[in-house]
């Protein structure tokens, strides 16, 4: 009888009975993890649910206090051993660790760079960064700039980057927030040509339906505990959902379509006047007093910029954009407050918080005048708005409104951004892909705040290619290559709103 073992049968990661502990606080409680040789292995659950955490032990980022991690079915190698770790393991980061003035090859072999007599040998280096690229069939130039990259293109650097160490076992965390239609799509082939080719993938999203895509197995965690593990096809959406929340039921989103309509003569809140930018050109349409309207396209569309122009993040090149009879400046944020303008911009971490303030610091950054003379306003004031505004969002922060924003969960976070676009009493919101990177949970209560803004009077322009976010919209005004060319009132069907993002006319057979 044979005794050899079926390398297939072997975890190619494994974490068993996991706990880690911060203070009185449980990261992760009793936790395990087991991810097959060739598998896209999903790993869900709310922001806060110890997802981080579990990625920080399986890359040898953090010891845990109990249980252990295993590699090949052999134990991990000890913490100090980095090189042993990046043998067998990587993580590329939903923000990427490439060097954006370095160039593509030397980001490839970044302290590892191969020498002759002592110095660089650049000439062995590229030949080097050519072959690993063309092995693992990536189209990227070796002398190009990592800066000038897509992030598609940078993405698929770090993984060969991984795969040069040796590394068979890829950790994806939120790999397409950055991404549009088509990159998704290309980044999902070239998931599934490395699986077939031996690469393993722990895939992090809050997209369920990329789950659904591109995983076989998923895990989901809650509270830092382990709740199931199944294969992706015995867990239907509404129970993966459920595992997640621990409630039943989907996400509860208030969808425009059972709405009242307008009154006929509702107030125009928000004017835009064939505006033109650097991807966009003759962009017209107005929100009126009570109305959410919907701007989506790919990427690469110019909705983006032209919601960032409207909140004075951007300044556009020709055109109008008008609150009431005021004109507004060009790129001007300050100009755009004081015109009723609030906004929750793409990007938190850099445009959206101050991650080394608290809550209070944060959601009062725009009202400092209103809280004190001459803008200082005392910590007691500060305090009381950001505790106000923890109620009204409910912001789980343990500290109350001294809490650290840097301390809190991706969801929670985008709360508090909320709070600030909220504490000027605006009279247009604009919203900018207002749940990315946010758990379902975090989504409803977010897009819940649409809603109530609406019933106050106020206008909402959501910026965004999510189907949920655009729910709630009363219109869809969608963009493809810098013009708006469709739009769809509520109770749009999905695959005719996506196919008029990519372009395509869904009659056409």
């Amino acid at each position: 009888m044979s005794t050899t073992t079926d390398t297939r049968s072997i975890p190619v990661a494994q974490a068993c009975g996991v706990t880690k502990r911060y203070g009185v606080t449980a990261a992760l409680n009793d936790v395990g993890i087991c991810v097959m040789p060739g598998e896209s292995h999903a790993l869900v659950g709310r922001n806060g649910a110890g997802k981080s955490t579990l990625v920080s032990i399986l890359t040898g980022l953090t010891k845990p206090d109990s249980g252990d991690v295993q590699f090949g079915g052999m134990p991990a190698p000890p913490l100090s051993d980095r090189d042993a770790w990046r043998e067998r393991v990587a993580c590329v980061y939903q923000h990427s660790t490439i060097i954006r003035d370095l160039s593509v090859a030397e980001n490839l072999f970044i302290n590892r760079q191969p020498q002759r007599r002592s110095v660089i040998d650049w000439r062995a280096m590229r030949r080097d960064a050519r072959a690993l690229l063309e092995h693992w069939k990536i189209d990227v130039n070796e002398n190009a700039r990592a800066g000038d990259l897509t992030v598609e293109a940078r993405q698929l650097v770090e993984i060969a980057r991984a795969l040069s160490y040796g590394a068979r076992f890829i950790i994806l965390d939120e790999p397409t927030a950055q991404l549009d239609g088509d990159e998704i799509k290309r980044l999902f082939r070239r998931i599934e040509e490395l699986q077939r080719e031996g690469v393993t993938f722990l895939f992090i999203s809050h997209h369920l339906q990329e789950i659904y895509e591109v995983c076989q197995a998923v895990t989901v965690l809650r509270d830092a505990r382990h709740i199931v593990s199944a294969p992706v096809c015995a867990l239907p959406r509404a129970q993966l959902i459920e595992a997640m929340t621990g409630e039943s039921g989907g996400l509860a989103v208030a969808d425009a379509a059972a709405r009242e309509p307008l009154p006929a003569d509702a107030a125009t809140a928000l004017e835009v006047v064939d505006l033109g930018g650097a991807d966009y050109t003759g962009v017209s349409f107005a929100v009126k007093r009570g109305e959410v309207v919907g701007l989506t396209g790919a990427t690469s569309s110019g909705r983006t910029s032209v919601a960032e122009a409207i909140a004075g993040l951007r300044a556009h090149e020709r055109g109008d954009i008008r609150v009431g009879a005021a004109s507004l400046p060009r790129g001007d944020v300050c100009a755009a407050l004081g015109y009723g303008i609030g906004c929750v911009p793409k990007d938190r971490h850099h445009e959206g918080l101050v991650l080394t303030q608290s809550v209070a610091e944060n959601a009062s950054m725009t009202i400092m005048r209103a809280l004190g003379r001459f803008g200082i306003a005392s910590p007691a004031r500060k305090n009381a708005f950001g505790a106000k505004m923890i109620d009204a969002l409910d912001i789980k922060a343990a500290q109350g409104p001294m809490h650290v924003v840097s301390g809190l969960s991706g969801g929670n976070q985008q709360k508090v951004v909320m709070a600030r676009a909220l504490a000027t009493d605006p009279k247009v919101l604009v919203l900018i892909d207002p749940t990315a990177g946010v758990d379902v949970k975090s989504k409803q209560a977010l897009l819940s705040v649409v809603d109530g803004v609406r019933e106050e009077g106020k206008a909402v322009l959501v910026a965004s290619s999510e189907l949920d976010d655009l729910r709630t919209c009363d219109r869809v005004l969608v963009m493809f290559r810098g013009h708006v060319e469709a739009e769809f009132r509520a109770g749009w069907q999905d695959h005719e709103l996506i196919a008029a993002m990519e372009g395509v006319n869904s009659d056409e057979k």
